[in-house]
């Protein structure tokens, strides 16, 4: 099948920033084969919009590719495929309910007083590792091309919501600007370490809650993502754990895609239960049209 393929600019920064996330918004009847057809075309991170499980209390059932292989869950994708899914007036309603490979994913839309939607969804409480072996930190460097001196005085970690990323506390943003990875040993390194990507990030500006990062993936089939939500949401409570920022529900802005030439800014706030403690946090930021596509 030839499948209506929208293409949705997710987290912008600024007029040249963003991720693009190709999205079908009707993907049943589409087999798994199709989708990763449209990933390679694209050569983006993808989502697919299908029918709910049969007798379930969900809305949708949303499905992610990336030109290498599927995954379990994206951030980015999922954001742009609600605020699609607004766009073409078919939305139930302004909460809902989203089946994925990684979980149940809650997701809310809001309107401002122009009317314009902002979408917001959950990621569940993260889990953060820290990375102490001496050769393991000794082998990041060396394949991101720096020296013990340029790290910030913080641990490495391995922190997940939804997949495995490792966060890489540098001195400053010049630093992470400056990077200059050996692509083909990242893939190795993370399989060593079960991780599904590099994220090196440092502090721009940590009183009001703002941090810098890069992604640099496993094996999505391109070496740098411009805006990577799963990735912002295990480096909020990798921040967390490290006291560099509290468990309010203040905004935490992570900024990503600068050295790409594609600015873009991921914003997260911390949920709580009835007790006041931290169960998960809510991800969103800016959605737009880079061109529709047939």
């Amino acid at each position: 099948m030839t499948p209506e393929v929208h293409l949705i600019n997710v987290f912008p920064a600024d007029r040249n920033g963003g991720n693009p996330a190709p999205i079908v918004a009707h993907a049943d009847g589409m087999t798994l084969a199709d989708m990763q057809a449209v990933a390679h075309a694209y050569g983006h991170e993808c989502g697919f919009v299908c029918s709910p499980p049969a007798n379930s209390d969900y809305d949708f059932a949303f499905r992610f590719w990336v030109p290498n292989h599927e995954m379990e869950m994206c951030g980015h994708a999922t954001v742009g495929a609600v605020w699609l899914l607004d766009k073409l007036g078919l939305l139930p309603k302004d909460q809902l309910s989203i089946w994925t490979l990684s979980g149940r994913i809650e997701a809310r839309v809001s309107r401002d007083e122009a009317h314009r939607a902002h979408v917001e969804i959950t990621q569940p409480q993260g889990l953060v590792e820290t990375l102490l072996a001496p050769d393991i930190e000794a082998e990041i460097l060396s394949v991101l091309g720096i020296s013990s001196n340029e790290l910030a005085p913080l641990p490495i970690q391995n922190a997940s919501t939804s997949r495995v990323k490792t966060l890489i506390p540098l001195r400053d943003v010049a630093v992470l600007d400056s990077l200059k990875p050996d692509f083909r040993r990242i893939e190795p390194l993370c399989e060593r370490i079960g991780s599904t990507g590099l994220y090196p990030y440092a502090a721009s500006d940590p009183d009001a809650r703002q941090f810098d990062a890069r992604q640099f993936p496993r094996s999505s089939g391109y070496p740098e993502d411009a805006a990577t939500g799963i990735a912002a949401a295990a480096l909020a409570f990798g921040l967390l754990e490290l006291g560099l920022v509290s468990a309010d529900d203040r905004t935490v802005r992570i900024r990503q895609g600068r050295a790409m030439g594609r600015p873009s800014e991921i914003s997260l706030r911390f949920r709580h239960n009835a007790e006041g403690q931290v169960q998960g946090c809510w991800l969103g930021g800016n959605v737009g049209f880079v061109e529709e596509k047939i």
